[in-house]
This record gives structure tokens, sequence and C-alpha cells, in this order.
């Protein structure tokens, strides 16, 4: 992966105007107290540096999803108090997301962006997927570098690709084998292994002729699952956990009884997490790896009947010698719900960006940098 411009990389920015592309997308709760400001302390180094050379810091991001108009519900003002307190002087502009130029990467809204400033700063690198106009468009003009957070993300996830400690695995859930499946690709030359749990599971038993149920089902990926294992590198389960029919997920209180089964399911009942088996297998491969990546939960992880395997993945993580990578989203909300974040290794702040990065080998928003006029 070719290099991108960092901090050190631009023209002094004492006495400058900088535009900081972040990610202040933060969980809100109803009357406007943030549940998690992680990301926002993420860009804390970053505008750091930045006041100290004496810059002077506009920032920006997006909050939610206004669909390209103004939305009193992810107004940006209680973002903007955090932030005050945690970074006294950094002005804050209104949600991106409120104009529709952001995500049509509109010139007239990049032009309206960067009006005032000598130099972009990008540290969203979960947003540096996205070819929106704030992550595109700056570099084009100004002279531009990535910030901390996002220059240790490619840091990292660059090694990851290139030059990975053996043995290697990955570690692969949610619900979805369409989701995942450029990744695996992506991965299997470079993986030793590839554990599957969480819901795309049941698509990989049934390229196995195992009857799953009512489980989750991807009926037009059963061909690409019986590829892939035939690769001889996927590890499946040994054995999931079911809700029966009359079970309602996410409510306990609506009865419905829980059973261990191999691999096979009777008609109705759900599998919404891996077994007890599959759980200590795949932590004995997780102990014996050099580098691990972990990127999708191995069950219904918030419904407390079906914690367990995610658990259990989680603390093999934390607990290994290895080199530990958590690809962010549901998994790193695991990760904090299980209190194990801070014995993690690296925790991206981008789910759906680390992945790319992994499936396309480069990101808009990294592209963009390298075109930068004071990229080397």
């Amino acid at each position: 992966m070719n290099r991108v411009p960092q901090l050190e990389d631009l023209p002094d920015p004492s006495g400058r105007s900088v535009l900081l592309r972040a990610d202040f997308n933060v969980p809100i709760a109803a009357g406007g107290t943030i549940d998690d400001d992680l990301r926002i302390r993420a860009a804390l180094p970053t505008i750091q540096w930045l006041q100290d050379k004496g810059a002077k810091v506009t920032a920006c991001s997006h909050l939610g999803r206004p669909k390209g108009k103004p939305d009193a519900k992810y107004s940006m003002e209680p973002v903007r108090r955090r932030l005050q307190e945690l970074a006294p002087g950094v002005e804050l502009l209104e949600n991106l997301r409120f104009d529709a130029g952001e995500e049509g990467n509109d010139p007239a809204f990049v032009a309206k962006l960067v009006e005032g400033h000598d130099l972009y700063v990008n540290d969203a690198f979960g947003a540096a997927h996205r070819a929106h106009a704030s992550i595109v468009g700056p570099p084009r003009t100004l002279p531009s570098a990535a910030g901390r957070l996002l220059a240790k993300e490619v840091e990292v996830l660059g090694k990851l690709l290139t030059d990975p400690a053996k043995p290697f695995v990955a570690v692969l859930g949610g619900s979805k084998v369409s989701d995942k499946l450029g990744v695996i690709e992506a991965l299997l030359d470079k993986v030793d292994r590839i554990l599957i749990g969480g819901g795309m599971c049941f698509t990989f038993f049934k390229a196995q002729g195992m009857q799953i149920g009512d489980s989750l089902l991807e009926e037009d990926q059963v061909e690409n699952a019986k590829r892939l294992l035939d690769t001889g590198k996927i590890l499946l389960p040994e054995d999931v956990v079911g809700l029966s029919p009359e079970g309602v997920i996410g409510d306990p209180s609506k009865g419905g009884d829980t059973r261990m089964f191999g691999r096979g399911l009777p008609d109705g009942w759900k599998g919404l997490d891996i077994g007890p088996g599959a759980a200590a297998a795949f932590g004995e491969v997780i102990d014996e790896a050099r580098t691990i990546l972990w990127n999708g939960p191995m069950g219904v992880f918030e419904d407390p009947r079906f914690e367990a395997g995610t658990r259990a993945v989680a603390e093999a993580c934390a607990e290994t010698r290895g080199f530990t990578i958590v690809g962010g989203g549901d998994s790193a909300s695991a990760l904090a719900k299980f209190r194990l974040d801070d014995d993690i290794d690296h925790v991206s702040t981008g789910g759906g960006a680390s992945l790319e990065l992994i499936e396309q080998g480069d990101l808009p928003g990294l592209e963009a940098l390298r075109g930068a006029s004071n990229a080397q």
C-alpha cells in the first residue's frame, strides 16, 4: 500500500486554518446525552498536534443518516459541547449530511467546505471508504494529510495485508456470507485458518447438506460456500445454540426454549449462537495464532441467552499472546460490553472501512490524500 502524507508532511500549520474531517458519529441518547465519546477522544492526538503547532482547527463530521436535509435529531450540538470540554478552541461545523452535496460529492459543497481554510487533515477512518465530498474533495485543492488515527489504522491493517506474523487466523461472524465474501476471498491466500460463526455459518452448513431449521440462510450463496469449503481453510462450529419456534429473539420474557445442537437443527428452530464445543475449539486456534483478525459476532450477543459464544471469542482474543485486531462495528461493541477492549492490541474505529481496505487494498479517502499537492 502506497504511503499517504502524514501531519509532518504539511506546510507549517502555524497561524493557518485547518479543516479537520473527523468521525464524530457517536451514539446519542434521548435528551442529547452522548453514550460513548470514544470517537471524539480518538481525534484528540491530532487536534493537540495541530494546536501545538499554532493552527486554528475547524472540525467537521457526519452524524447518523439525516438524508441530505437538516434534522434536529442529528444536530451536532451535543458533540460540539463535548468537544469544547475536551479540546477548547476547536470549532465544529454542523452535520455534513444536512447538505445532499456531502454524499453526492458535489463540487459546490466541497468549495463551500474548504473556503477560508489553508490545510486539510482527514482523521475519519470510519468514513474513508466513502467517496463523499468531505473525504475526497479537499485534497484536490488544499495541502492534506492523514491524522494520527487514520495513519495508525493504515499502518496496522497494511501490515496485516503484507507481513502478518504466522499463524494468521481470521474470525468472521455476522449474519450474511454476502457481506463477507469479498473479505474471505481476499484473505484466503494470506491466512492459515478462517473461523466462521454467526448467522453466516448456516449457509455453510446448508452447503454441507445439513438441516438448519429456520436459521438464517442465503440460498444464493450456497455455491460460494461450497467453493470456499473446498479450500480446506474454513473451520465451522461443531455445535450451536438454538431457539425454539415460539421464542422471540432479544426478549427472554416471551418464553421459548434454548437447546444445544450439533450442526443440524430441527424445523422451526433458529440457530443464534455457536455452542460451547465450538467456542472451545475456536479458542484453541486463536490461542496458537500469532496474528488474529476478528470481525463479526458469533451470535446474537445482545440477547443474554446467546452471548456466550461471542464472549468466549472475545476472551480468547484478549488472552492470546498473538497480535489481535478487531474490525470495529459489532465486534467492538461486544468487546466494550464484556469490558475487554483494553486487552486488544488494535480495535479499529471503522468496521466497514477496515473490511473494504482488506478486500480492496485501498480506500477512496486514502487515494485522495495521495493525490494532494504536498504528497511525496
